[in-house]
C-alpha cells in the first residue's frame, strides 16, 4: 500500500435557498417559512465565503485585491469594495464578542500586559507605518483558578501612554507588565500594583 498527500481546491458554489408557499384551500390563507439568518442580510455573501474572505485575509495576509484575483481565476466575480464593506458588517458583528472578552479579561484582579509592533500599510503610498496591538491577559489557572483564561486585544497607531491609561482606566487589581513608562500613571493611582515582568 502507499499514501499520498493531495488537495483538494476548493469551489465556489450557488446555494439557492426554495421557500415553498403553503395555501389554504378553506380560507386562502398563504403560509411561507422565513429565510434562514444570515450574517449580512440582503447579501449573496454566504457565511462560508464570508469566514474564507476574513481568514485569508487577517490569518492568511492576502489582501483583498489578491482574494479578488484568485477568484476570477476560478470564474467568480469579487469586487474589492465588496468585500470591504462586507468585512466591515463583520467587525461590526463581532464587536459584541470583543466587547464581552474585554469585559470578562478587565474583571479580574490580575493581569498580563503588554505590546507589539504591527507593519500597517499607509493608504496611498506602498510604505508601511509602526502600529501597535496591546495585548491584555487573564489567566490565573497556575494559580489554581478553575475560571477561563482569556485575551483581549486592541490596536493604536503610536505607543502613547495614553493607550493602556485608557484602556485600563477602570481596572482594579495587579497588573504584571514591563517596564514601559505608560503603564506609571496607572500605578500612581493607588487602584493598580505593578508586578514586575521578570523577563
Amino acid at each position: 500500500a502507499s499514501e499520498q498527500l493531495a488537495r483538494v481546491a476548493a469551489a465556489f458554489k450557488v446555494i439557492r435557498t426554495i421557500r415553498r408557499k403553503l395555501l389554504c384551500p378553506g380560507c386562502g390563507h398563504i403560509e411561507q417559512l422565513p429565510m434562514p439568518g444570515l450574517p449580512i442580510e440582503r447579501s449573496i455573501a454566504h457565511p462560508s465565503l464570508l469566514a474564507d474572505i476574513a481568514v485569508s485575509k487577517f490569518a492568511d495576509h492576502q489582501p483583498l485585491y489578491r482574494q479578488s484575483e484568485i477568484a476570477a481565476r476560478d470564474g467568480v466575480t469579487l469586487d474589492r469594495a465588496s468585500m470591504g464593506r462586507w468585512l466591515g458588517q463583520i467587525v461590526e458583528l463581532c464587536m459584541v464578542l470583543v466587547e464581552a472578552i474585554q469585559r470578562y479579561v478587565l474583571a479580574a484582579g490580575k493581569l498580563h500586559g503588554d505590546d507589539t509592533t504591527v507593519p500597517v500599510l499607509a493608504p496611498g503610498n506602498q510604505k508601511t507605518t509602526t502600529g501597535r496591538f496591546w495585548v491584555y491577559v487573564r489567566d490565573d489557572r497556575r494559580s489554581g483558578s478553575a475560571e477561563p483564561a482569556a485575551v483581549w486585544f486592541t490596536y493604536s497607531s503610536d505607543r502613547k501612554g495614553v493607550h493602556p491609561q485608557t484602556h485600563l482606566a477602570n481596572f482594579k487589581g495587579i497588573l504584571q507588565a514591563d517596564a514601559y513608562a505608560g503603564f506609571d500613571q496607572l500605578y500612581a493611582s493607588g487602584d493598580v500594583f505593578e508586578a514586575a515582568c521578570w523577563d
